[in-house]
This record gives structure tokens, sequence and C-alpha cells, in this order.
């Protein structure tokens, strides 16, 4: 079971949500590799026990991963989901040699392992992750992200997104055309504002939150209470969270 913690919990906008990203590695020294790691594990975690039924071996499992943060922790997830028994296929939205440095690091490994790499996705799936297009999205989809996006809604199988639904605009909850519809959405340090919103409830599924080990000192610096922070994963580092709004800065 996946601990639902019931109290309030702040919201924090894109904008912040970078600062925090910048605050982790130039003050704090967590890097992206860090962060990463801890969006991949628990992103694995919440796959395994929502759609695979903590019992992964020969499950099917197709990731899904753009080339940014967001296909980083996917792959990061698709690894530990392989270390467990799953049967992964990676479908990626570019070329590797396109990705951000960390991101081509965890996909570098994969291939190590000899995890299959294919165009297409697995219509026989039992989930697929959600990895390809993260919070910095401010138009609609294009090319090989559209494509994809549509072969994962016309799939029929449960998809679990990465921080966000890929193609949803996360400062207002304007769904992209096309935007990704996905079952649950594990959002990551804090949840984002859009994914309350209204015209964002029929893709984001239920909500989810993931402790990538931002210090809740931190959050004092954009303005946020950092008690209010530290009580939300004492039952554990994924945790399901209200889809309605009960606290505010």
């Amino acid at each position: 079971m996946i601990p639902h913690y019931k109290g309030t919990v702040p919201y924090i906008s894109t904008s912040e949500m970078i600062e925090v990203d910048r605050i982790m590695i130039e003050e704090y020294s967590i890097d992206l590799t860090r962060m990463m790691e801890n969006a991949g594990i628990n992103l694995a975690i919440l796959v395994n026990r929502l759609y695979l039924r903590t019992n992964p071996l020969g499950k099917k499992v197709v990731v899904v991963a753009g080339s940014g943060g967001n296909g980083g922790g996917a792959l990061v997830a698709a690894r530990r989901l392989h270390n467990w028994g799953a049967d992964i296929n990676i479908v990626l939205s570019s070329k590797p040699e396109k990705f951000k440095e960390v991101t081509r690091q965890q996909y570098e490994i994969l291939m190590k392992m000899g995890i299959t790499c294919s165009d297409s996705i697995d219509n026989d799936a039992d989930v697929i992750i959600d990895g390809l297009i993260g919070y910095s999205i401010k138009e609609n989809p294009e090319g090989r992200a559209k494509e994809l996006i549509e072969g994962i809604n016309s799939s029929g199988i449960p998809v679990v997104s990465l921080d966000t639904p890929s193609g949803l605009n996360l400062m207002d909850g304007t769904p992209g055309e096309p935007t990704v519809k996905a079952k649950a959405t594990l959002t990551l340090a804090l949840p984002k504002i859009g994914l309350f919103k209204h015209k964002a409830s029929k893709y984001v599924g239920d909500i989810y939150l993931a402790d990538i080990s931002v210090p809740p000192e931190l959050y004092k610096k954009i303005g946020i209470d950092d008690h209010s922070v530290r009580k939300i994963f004492s039952a554990g580092t994924v945790v399901k969270i209200n889809k309605v709004i009960v606290f505010s800065k």
C-alpha cells in the first residue's frame, strides 16, 4: 500500500521549482544525478505497487523517455524494475546523442544491461511509464513527441506519468493537443499548481508525491513554511495526496 497523506500540502509554481533545482545544485551540492535517482526509484516503487501488484517478475513495462530530466527519471525506473524482474521495453523520443548528458548516461547504463529499445509502444504491456516531457512545456507537443503521446493514449494501457502528464502546462493546467491521459501522476518534491486545475483533472489521474531529498530548510528560501513540509514523507518516500488544494503559501 502507498500511504495516503491527508494533511495540508503546499503547492509550487514551475518557476519556483526551477529555483529549487538551482538551490539544490548550487547551495546544497545535490546534483541532477542524485535527484534523478531519487525520482526514478520512487517511480519504480509506485509502478510496482499500483500496476505490477508487487510481483514484477515477467510483467511487461513500456518506458517512454524524452531527452530531459523526466526521461532520465523514467530510465532510472526502467533499470530498477528490470532488476526486480520486469520485462522492460524502452521507447525514445529522439536519438540518444540529443539527450541531456545525465539522461544519456542513464540510457547508456541500460544499453550495457542489454535492455530492449524499440520504435513503437508494445500494446500488450501491463503499464506504460510516461517520462516524455516535463514541466518546461509551453506549446503543443509536435513531431515524435506528439506521435508518442497519441500512441500512449490509443493503447488502452494504464499510464503512470512522472511529474506531469506529457503535454500538460503546469503553470495553468492547460492540456496541450495532445496530452497524455494518465491513471496516476507521480509529481516530485512538491505538487505543481497546474495539476489541480479543473481542466487538468481528466489527464492527471490520482496524484502521488515523491521525496527527491529536497531539504525542508531550502523551501524557506522561496517563502514556503518548512514545518508544513517535514510531515509529508514521514510515512514513506512516496505518498498519495488529495486532488484538492487545501494549503496555499
